[in-house]
């Protein structure tokens, strides 16, 4: 996910989208202790993209009060 595809939607559905990818991410992480996954990459694009959510709704958070 881009910042801009970030920025567009709406708070409640990057809360739902946060905790959607945080699971896959745990997941994933957890299947690679296990076995080698084919893309080990994702797992730190998934990473990247939670910093990217978690940063936009405290940013949204800080600007309303």
């Amino acid at each position: 996910m881009k910042k801009e595809e970030i920025k567009e939607m709406t708070t409640a559905d990057l809360k739902e989208r946060l905790a959607q990818i945080e699971q896959e991410y745990l997941q994933e992480k957890a299947n690679h202790a296990v076995s080698p996954l084919e893309n080990p990459a994702k797992i730190t694009a998934d990473r990247k993209t939670i910093a990217r959510i978690k940063t936009e709704l405290r940013q949204r958070e800080l600007n309303n009060k």
